[in-house]
């Protein structure tokens, strides 16, 4: 052997036990993502060390990704690498600045490796299309929904890293075997086709990423509001006017007839505008004059298509069992407002105390003029969630806006009261970042002295345009929940929730008085409306003299609260029909 022979092969040796080195390391650090117990910014961060140590095998064409032309190969490899280093070292970067880094670089080195498996034998050449179409393709997935990237990274980064590092250590391994392969032919096809069925496995992986996500935020095909929904004639002047009505088939109980209605309303500002709703009364009710029953809704979205007049089951929102007994086993009639922009055109004024309640209450003024219909003029108001804010402000401005309505009682069934603790205290969670963008969307048009849309966390905009787009139940819901998982930090940053936004949301928090008995119900298993922000809201109102009945049920959760096998069920329905017989309140403070 000659010396440069001798040289060659020391060198290729050396070259060897680096790569195998880095390959452990990449196998290491993909195991570590896949089953260590990380937070956020740790997950990127192994993941940057990932990056450098296969842009080091890279460079020095130890990574097992076949042959390409030196200096792609090595260009390919500094941009990896580089973008480790870039985010192992910048630690000021938020996670979506730290995984755009993240996502050129797997770009990049996917695009490589599917350039150099074109140049390779054919069973490199299929794994080296099958592990970069896979780099590609997540890298794209992690561009679309960046938040969930995060979380599958340290499966899909962790699977990659060790895949690459599987790769670039078999190479070396059976370098000496190869010469021997033809001889072997059965066993040389195992190893050889190892990798191909590693790397398709690893694609296969990321298709199925790719088309769970697709799945998960498909919303619903909702149609948009028809011509009922437009009035195109000059408004009366005063609210509560029915302008129209039809019947309404679709989810209505048996033993019940239905209308949907248009009627008018009025802003805090004193402007008359047209807002739709739904009506429902026992079908069997002769002539007599039937106890009126007002729900506000809860949250349903904050754009036209959302109406619940135009849901498949348009009385089943909150406590929907309960409302459908009091209609046809105790006689009662029911009336539930859309709100204005659900249904009609605009946006709507999500949690503005001011406008759920006028609407509420103008609802009840237009039931009173439908056909076959007498209705007395003393109600119950009951709300949930979003409807028990609603609820609640309604009572709040019952006498002076409404002073021919009687409220005989108000239900506020784990009820959005204290709006600012609210959102201070699930700002870092999914549901509240879903609550959130519906205000920033919202209150960006209602209040825009606040310009909310400038006033953003970094990286939110694009989730809470989204969110913003899509309803808050059946397939919606779950779109803008996951939707939610994509908002990389609270909506609001601490100084804007802090400053004159947490003004607003202190003005909308309803704090009464109010006429008539008040039944707060709070499940205590629920991660929305936290029972300690009731506890705390109903304490406040106790000790300022408000006489109410407040209530808790163990073990339930937001929507358990209020569904049909709830203890509350029996309870709602027993307390308002004492309300309309004038039995005395029974107060808990």
């Amino acid at each position: 052997m000659t010396m440069s022979e001798m040289v060659d092969d020391r060198a290729g040796r050396d070259s060897r036990v680096v790569g195998i080195v880095l390959a452990l390391g990449a196998i290491a650090l993909g195991a570590l993502l896949i089953l260590a117990h990380l937070a956020l910014p740790e997950i990127v961060r192994v993941a940057g060390a990932g990056l450098v140590v296969v842009g080091l095998a890279t460079v020095i064409g130890v990574d097992g990704a076949g042959h390409s032309r030196w200096w792609a190969r090595i260009l390919t490899g500094l941009a990896t690498a580089t973008a480790g280093i870039v985010v192992l070292v910048w630690q000021s970067a938020s996670i979506r600045s730290l995984l755009w880094v993240m996502v050129t670089a797997l770009i990049v080195h996917g695009v490589h490796t599917i350039v150099a498996a074109v140049r390779s034998e054919t069973d490199r050449r299929v794994a080296g299309l099958f592990s970069g179409s896979a780099a590609v393709l997540f890298g794209l997935l992690c561009l679309v929904w960046p938040v969930l990237a995060v979380e599958l990274m340290r499966f899909g980064v962790g699977a990659w890293l060790v895949f690459v590092g599987l790769r670039g250590l078999l190479d070396p391994l059976l370098h000496r075997r190869r010469e021997r392969a033809t001889a072997r032919a059965g066993s040389g096809r195992i190893r050889r086709w190892g990798r191909t069925i590693l790397a398709v496995s690893v694609f296969l992986v990321v298709v199925a990423l790719t088309i769970g996500s697709a799945l998960l935020l498909r919303g619903d095909d909702r149609p948009a509001p028809d011509e009922f929904y437009t009035s195109t004639e000059p408004l009366p002047a005063e609210p509560g006017v029915l302008l129209r009505a039809e019947t309404l088939t679709t989810g209505v109980p048996s033993g019940a007839d239905a209308w949907r209605i248009l009627y008018t309303t009025t802003t805090p500002d004193g402007t008359v505008i047209a807002v739709s709703g739904t009506a429902i009364a026992p079908s069997d009710r002769g002539t007599d004059v039937l106890p009126l029953l007002s729900v506000a809704h809860g949250t349903t979205g904050i754009v036209p298509r959302c109406a619940p007049s135009m849901s498949p089951t348009p009385f089943a929102d909150g406590a929907g069992t309960a409302l459908t007994q009091m209609v046809t086993d105790h006689g009662w009639a029911g009336v539930i407002s859309d709100y204005v922009g659900l249904g009609t055109s605009g946006m709507h004024p999500y949690l503005v105390g001011q406008v759920e309640a006028r609407n509420v209450l103008d609802a009840s003024r237009a039931a009173k003029q439908l056909d076959g219909l007498t209705l007395s003029s003393d109600t119950v108001v009951w709300g949930h969630s979003q409807g028990g804010h609603g609820a609640l402000w309604t009572g709040q401005i019952a006498d002076a806006y409404a002073p021919e309505l009687t409220l005989l009682g108000i239900v506020g069934m784990a009820p959005a009261t204290d709006l600012y603790t609210l959102a201070e205290m699930s700002k870092d969670e999914v549901g509240g970042k879903t609550v959130s963008a519906y205000i920033a969307q919202s209150w960006n048009e209602v209040y825009p002295e606040l310009d909310l849309a400038g006033h953003l966390n970094p990286g939110t905009a694009h989730g809470v345009e989204k969110i913003g787009d899509l309803c808050f139940n059946e397939q919606d819901a779950i779109a803008a929940l996951v939707r939610g998982t994509q908002i990389p930090e609270q909506v609001f940053p601490d100084p804007v929730l802090d400053g004159d936004l947490g003004e607003k949301l202190r003005e909308n928090s309803p704090t009464g008085p109010w006429p008539a008995p008040v039944l707060i119900a709070q499940g205590l298993a629920d991660p929305l409306v936290k029972p300690a922000m009731q506890q705390d809201w109903v304490d406040a109102r106790c000790a300022d003299g408000e006489p109410l009945d407040y209530r808790t049920y163990p073990g339930l959760d937001h929507n358990g609260l209020v569904a049909a096998d709830s203890p509350l069920t029996p309870q709602l329905v027993t307390w308002t029909l004492d309300r309309w017989n004038g039995a005395a309140p029974t107060p808990t403070c």
